[in-house]
């Protein structure tokens, strides 16, 4: 018995995750929200939940974080822009994340090249521009060389001007936000901007601890997806229906989803 209860005395504690122990500076309160693609309508109805949770919880720093693809797929991505820039407008704390979609959007739009148009139309563009002032018949009769000059006129030059200001990464306590991930192995002042809105298995296949909790998008899980040092949020929405919110405060994190 004596020597079972020394040998409890002296087992040594489990080690405590990152995942334990992260938290933001004090007085400060976060939602990030994953993956939208478009879906205007999931944005609405995941914002009027956090407002209402931000009210429950009192008085807070509170500041949102746009985990980047707010474009493509879903049927409303410009609504989707409209709705993220007059959140800015009002005089809240927002940032934004540049994704993998954003960045092939913008330069479709900019470089009117064929080639970047082709692409972004395969990753689901081809919704994105229908969610402006173009017809579906006159989506379906224009060739590749007339949609790529019909860009000019398309897209909203404000939209694109918003979505060339987002951030890479952002950091806020022992988290770091990012799109898609980042390269294990190298610190986050090193990060590439490919890395940070492209990577994924290498990311994803990662073990150990990272240099902070990195909170992502960009892969699509059933569900939150919690282990190491990372937490995975984007459930697929323009599919699935759920779009998830993480919320941080001090030590405490939780999740809102639609």
């Amino acid at each position: 018995m004596a020597r079972t209860m020394l040998g409890r005395l002296f087992r040594k504690a489990a080690p405590s995750r990152p995942l334990d122990t992260a938290r933001v500076p004090d007085g400060v309160r976060v939602y990030a929200i994953g993956d939208i693609h478009g879906r205007n309508d999931l944005l609405q109805d995941l914002l009027a939940k956090i407002d209402a949770d931000d009210k429950a919880r009192g008085g807070a720093d509170t500041q949102i974080i746009f985990l980047g693809d707010l474009v493509d797929r879903g049927p409303d991505s410009a609504g989707v822009i409209e709705t993220a820039m007059a959140l800015k407008g009002q005089g809240r704390k927002v940032r934004y994340l540049m994704g993998n979609h954003e960045e092939v959007f913008v330069k479709a739009c900019r470089d009117r090249d064929t080639k970047t148009l082709r692409f972004f139309l395969r990753i689901g563009g081809d919704a994105t521009l229908q969610s402006y002032s173009i017809t579906r018949a006159e989506y379906i009769e224009l060739d590749i060389e007339q949609l790529a000059e019909r860009l000019e006129t398309l897209v909203p030059e404000q939209h694109l001007e918003f979505l060339e200001s987002f951030e890479d990464m952002i950091v806020v306590g022992d988290y770091a936000f990012v799109h898609a991930g980042i390269r294990p192995g190298v610190p986050l002042s090193e990060q590439r901007k490919s890395d940070l809105r492209w990577i994924r298995d290498e990311f994803v296949g990662q073990r150990g601890d990272l240099e902070k909790v990195i909170v992502y998008g960009h892969t699509i899980y059933d569900d939150i997806d919690e282990r190491g040092s990372r937490i995975g949020i984007d459930t697929g929405a323009y599919a699935s229906g759920k779009l998830t919110a993480i919320g941080l405060e001090g030590s405490d994190r939780w999740y809102l989803q639609t």
